[in-house]
């Protein structure tokens, strides 16, 4: 009281001020509190709901199931060609008896490609869907990563926000500690000043977590597939899951199973079969025609014999320089295209799993320096000053100083465990990992 009594008038003001809106923080903090959390929902039911419910997904499957159902069209007959009409009949009279010749004609023709090209023409279409097969299951695989990336999110946000509330917490005490010091003459009016703008200032920070967990709410639910805006999703605490498999055995899973390049090779293949029917086309097609001529009986009731007509046509694949070089070259420079494509995927493929297993090291070894070593050094440093401090040992920036480290420590494990789970689900992405294999999920 006698420091009290001695401070200036406008260091009282400043005092009564910041008490004031360290009262109006915490009245915002209480408006703003969220209702109590719902029952938390486990990352593998989410995945299923996507797999079930994620429109892209939905779209894949329909694209897959039209290229299904081209292959079997590829490689059938064109539908024959019927044939009626009046053969020869004499124009100023339009009789069918006049003249021998005219007749009632019927006839029907198909087309017959030469051998092979229809063959070609169904793997052509086989292949194809065989890729967009193999495009469909890197979406699936996609759509579980972004699952599973959009979930730690929602976790790390809502574990930074339990880590700011409790650090609001714990600066609120230090006000009260360094308000009670004040108030005995033992402290300088600026350390409660501090403590207190430390207070608002999570506060802020608090507002903007709160604002980052709706935006990684409305993600989740975009994957999900899900339209209503007012189910909130509660993840389970944070884990951290070592990864299962070698480094070895990971690099040659993502060349031999990862759906992407199973999806580009399936275009070369695809490629292969469109050059060896572009040089196909260079033999003729075959036209079989069958004809059937009725003749009326002549004026005088003589009988006349119908006709049958029998005919065989071919193309003749003249224009080569026009038509058909041009598809052949085509044909070849689509190829080497796909083939580019293939061994570009495999390069980016192999240097981004390099990355992501780097970087799954990196965030499981700090994740244990946090949890062993830092958390518990510095929560001991909180405490060892904060009972200096109370005797009169320490100045409050110290204090202060040791509890923001706490905070950073506090919200770099859960940064560290964060970071670890989503490159786990990058390494399962990139090597093919399917839903029943996936690692790091618990049902």
């Amino acid at each position: 009281m006698t420091y009290w009594k001695s401070a200036r008038t406008e260091d009282r003001f400043a005092i009564v001020r910041a008490s004031f809106i360290l009262f109006l923080a915490g009245i915002a903090s209480a408006a703003d509190a969220e209702p109590s959390d719902p029952s938390v929902t486990p990352l593998a039911p989410l995945i299923n709901e996507a797999l079930a419910h994620n429109p892209e997904l939905i779209a894949s499957r329909a694209a897959h199931d039209a290229a299904v159902q081209r292959e079997r069209p590829a490689a059938a007959l064109d539908d024959p060609m019927l044939e009626v009409g009046v053969v020869n009949a004499p124009v100023p009279s339009l009789s069918f008896r006049r003249d021998d010749m005219t007749m009632k004609m019927l006839g029907i023709s198909q087309r017959l490609p030469y051998p092979g090209k229809r063959a070609l023409r169904g793997q052509v279409a086989a292949a194809d869907s065989r890729s967009i097969s193999s495009a469909v299951e890197e979406a699936t695989n996609r759509v579980i990563r972004d699952v599973r990336v959009a979930y730690e999110d929602l976790r790390f946000a809502r574990t930074t926000e339990s880590i700011i509330k409790s650090t609001q917490k714990t600066m609120r005490d230090l006000v009260t500690v360094s308000a009670a010091r004040f108030a005995l003459g033992e402290a300088a009016q600026s350390d409660v000043l501090k403590a207190q703008t430390e207070v608002v200032q999570l506060q802020l920070d608090l507002l903007r977590t709160r604002q980052d967990v709706a935006a990684r709410q409305a993600e989740l639910r975009r994957l999900l597939g899900r339209p209503a805006a007012d189910d909130a999703i509660a993840p389970t605490s944070a884990t951290l899951t070592e990864l299962r498999a070698d480094a070895g055995s990971l690099r040659r899973d993502a060349l031999d199973r990862r759906p992407q390049i199973r999806a580009l090779d399936a275009l070369v293949e695809k490629n292969d079969r469109e050059l060896e029917l572009a040089r196909r086309e260079y033999f003729p097609d075959i036209e079989l025609r069958v004809g059937y001529g009725q003749r009326d009986r002549t004026f005088d009731g003589m009988r006349r014999d119908d006709m049958i007509t029998m005919t065989v046509e071919v193309n003749l694949p003249i224009w080569r320089k026009s038509r058909l070089e041009p598809r052949v070259a085509e044909a070849r420079a689509m190829r080497r295209e796909a083939e580019a494509m293939a061994s570009a995927q495999r390069l980016e493929t192999q240097a981004n799993l390099e990355q992501q297993l780097a970087l799954e090291r990196q965030s499981w070894e700090s994740a244990g320096l946090y949890r062993t070593t830092l958390l518990p050094q510095t929560r001991a440093v909180v405490q060892s000053t904060l009972n200096a401090y109370r005797v009169g040992r320490v100045d409050f920036l110290t204090v202060l100083d040791a509890q923001i480290r706490v905070f950073e420590t506090e919200k770099g494990e859960a940064d560290a465990i964060a970071t670890h789970n989503r490159t786990m689900a990058e390494i399962d992405f990139l090597t093919g990992a399917t839903p029943e294999t996936i690692q790091g999920v618990q049902p």
